[in-house]
């Protein structure tokens, strides 16, 4: 899918683009996603993780432009990226009453609104699509930054995966799982 272009407002008087990602930013958005997952230990991966190719970038947004399941925003600022999330819409008869979203944000673009600008676009299309009822997410224990934005836009707390990822130090942490209904 789609996101037609929308500018925004930053809190510290900036504007931003929210928009698709386009092929042509692959390696804008390799660096992004590299530098956010070593600014915190609440993403995924390690940046060493990341083995990608310019070209398998490229494929990976073509893949997701195209996808009548998957809706993905990037948020620019000044050209450079700063933040993306995604929806992705399940599609298997038992699961296509559900979604699950995922965002990330670079530390310089903290406390700026477009943590919630993104949400609220999610949330959007998650309520366009007549099949879904529930929006799922996970973070983990100690993103207390993220867990309040969640529950801003009405997320709660469904469960919890103990000793789900470790840290480089040996430090377990646990996987939570949030919910939030859109149509009751």
């Amino acid at each position: 899918m789609i996101f037609s272009e929308k500018t925004i407002n930053l809190k510290d008087g900036r504007t931003a683009i929210l928009k698709s990602p386009c092929v042509s930013d692959a390696e804008k958005m390799l660096g992004y996603i590299k530098k956010a997952c070593g600014e915190t230990n609440f993403l995924l991966r390690y940046p060493e993780e990341f083995a990608m190719t310019i070209e398998q970038e490229e494929a990976w947004i073509i893949g997701s432009l195209s996808s009548p399941n998957s809706l993905m925003i990037t948020c620019y600022v000044d050209g450079a990226v700063a933040g993306n999330c995604d929806i992705n819409f399940m599609s298997g008869i038992k699961t296509r009453h559900r979604a699950s979203v995922h965002i990330a944000i670079l530390k310089d673009y903290w406390n700026l609104g477009i943590g919630s600008a993104m949400f609220e676009e999610l949330i959007v299309a998650a309520n366009a699509n007549p099949e879904t009822e529930f929006v799922e997410l996970e973070f983990l224990e100690g993103n207390d930054r993220a867990r309040g934005l969640y529950e801003k836009f009405g997320f709660r707390v469904v469960g919890e995966r103990p000793n789900a990822f470790r840290l480089k130090d040996g430090t377990m942490l646990k996987e939570i799982f949030m919910q939030r209904e859109l149509r009751s």
